[in-house]
């Protein structure tokens, strides 16, 4: 499996627009396999993104997407800064 995890600085005020927004898709992308959004206790971190596709190759494809270029647009009005990401191979993985 392959995908991203990604940091997101909020803006003030933003948390539930950010959350709508992120909620309001209706498809998930073809080889994602899960995604997941943790909002840390310490309300002045980051929140965390991970994304998991079948393969490198869906994770490519779906980036390339103008579908997915339009939502990160969306998203982007609700952050203060570009999201910080960190692609790779998940070599283990288990959800229990």
């Amino acid at each position: 499996m392959y995908g991203t995890i990604f940091n997101l600085k909020v803006k003030e005020g933003h948390e539930k627009a950010l959350l709508d927004e992120m909620n309001s898709q209706e498809e998930n992308p073809k080889g994602m396999v899960a995604w997941f959004l943790m909002t840390p206790d310490d309300k002045s971190k980051d929140w965390i993104g991970v994304a998991i596709f079948r393969s490198k190759e869906d994770h490519v494809n779906n980036a390339n997407r103008p579908e997915q270029n339009e939502s990160f647009q969306k998203m982007m009005e609700h952050l203060a800064e570009e999201p910080k990401w960190t692609d790779g191979e998940y070599p283990i993985s288990e959800i229990i």
